[in-house]
């Protein structure tokens, strides 16, 4: 992904047709009745990009008793501002999609109750950030990379960039769009990228020779991939002429997965050296009207059953390690073996500085 994440994929699908569960406003179903009885729906406040499949939802409710609803608050950074702005009176019971890129807002605002989910023993320590207070659960995983049309490379006998340094080359000039860092989390990953590759002082220049190279910089995913990217489906509609763009790892199973007919192979693929790995997370909300409703969905969101929905609904990975992945999935998305991270403490202490500078660096 969220991607969110990712964040980003679920806004393609429901760009091409693909439903959603969506509750908007308030919710007179979540309070409790006049006898006291605990309320039977849970709340769900997610990033626009997130999608399960109904039957999946319908087995939590079997499960549990409870019935879920989603409240979609935007993408993943205004999902967390909301929730900073609501702390204590929240809009829902649990949230997902706070990635590692803003975790150290969420934590630091203090949004969430603690709570060790059931079967976290299957998710890797790697992923498990907040390990020491489990104030979140890891839900998925999915990697922000530049993916290119093969199509265009194809006609100018051209190979595709592979990697940071491939994308500064005059080969690649004027082909490139990113999304700006301050409103993206797509582009705000990729910029964490640069950091993490070049260094504290690197990423500056290396952002220079990209500037000089002809980097389009725009406000969000949707518009990068979907208008200015000449690979999607989107893209080709509106003429985009860029052939490289930010997206994700699993963005060529979207293409395949939704055309008419489905080719036998996506029209898209990935640089594996511009991957930067990103963690979604679920978190109780502090304040939560049903604390025991929320436990039982974060435990659900790591189920195995919900886990091997999500690769075909959010395009993002599994975190717990018995689930499988779907056929179309591994076979159109890319395998990124060593994707670049920083640790989230680097992240907390760097990030706003990083934009700034960024900003006075690329759009003036």
């Amino acid at each position: 992904m969220s991607t969110t994440r990712k964040i980003a994929v679920g806004t393609l699908a429901a760009a091409l047709g693909v439903s959603t569960l969506t509750a908007c406003g308030g919710d007179p179903d979540r309070a409790a009745d006049d006898g006291g009885t605990a309320s039977k729906t849970v709340t769900l406040v997610s990033h626009d990009s997130f999608n399960a499949s109904p039957a999946v939802l319908k087995e939590f409710t079997r499960q549990s008793g409870y019935t879920v609803k989603v409240l979609k608050s935007g993408d993943a950074g205004e999902t967390v501002n909301k929730a900073v702005l609501t702390k204590g009176a929240p809009q829902g019971d649990v949230l997902f999609g706070v990635d590692n890129t803003l975790l150290s807002r969420a934590l630091d605002n203090g949004i969430f109750e603690p709570y060790e989910a059931k079967g976290l023993d299957r998710v890797p320590e790697a992923v498990q950030l907040d390990k020491g207070e489990h104030r979140v659960t890891p839900v998925d995983t999915g990697e922000i990379c530049v993916n290119h049309d093969k199509k265009y490379f194809a006609e100018k006998k051209l190979a595709p960039p592979q990697t940071f340094d491939d994308l500064v080359k005059p080969a690649y000039r004027d082909l490139l769009v990113v999304e700006n860092p301050e409103r993206s989390s797509p582009g705000l990953g990729f910029l964490l990228g640069t950091a993490a590759r070049y260094g504290d002082e690197g990423w500056q220049g290396y952002w220079k020779k990209l500037k000089d190279n002809g980097v389009k910089v725009v406000d969000s995913w949707e518009i990068a991939y979907n208008q200015e990217f000449s690979g999607s489906a989107g893209g080709r509609k509106a003429k985009g002429d860029r052939p490289l763009v930010v997206s994700y790892a699993s963005s060529p199973p979207v293409e395949v997965l939704y055309a008419e007919p489905q080719p036998a192979e996506a029209p898209t693929g990935v640089a594996t050296g511009t991957c930067f790995r990103q963690t979604e997370f679920a978190g109780l909300l502090t304040g939560a009207r049903n604390p025991d409703g929320g436990k039982a969905l974060i435990d659900f969101l790591i189920s195995r059953k919900f886990q091997e929905d999500m690769p075909l609904q959010m395009f993002v990975n599994p975190v717990v390690e018995d689930a499988k992945l779907p056929e179309l999935f591994t076979r159109h998305g890319a395998r990124v073996d060593r994707p670049y991270t920083l640790a989230p403490g680097k992240i907390a202490e760097k990030r706003d500085q990083w934009i700034q500078t960024w900003s006075s660096l690329v759009l003036k």
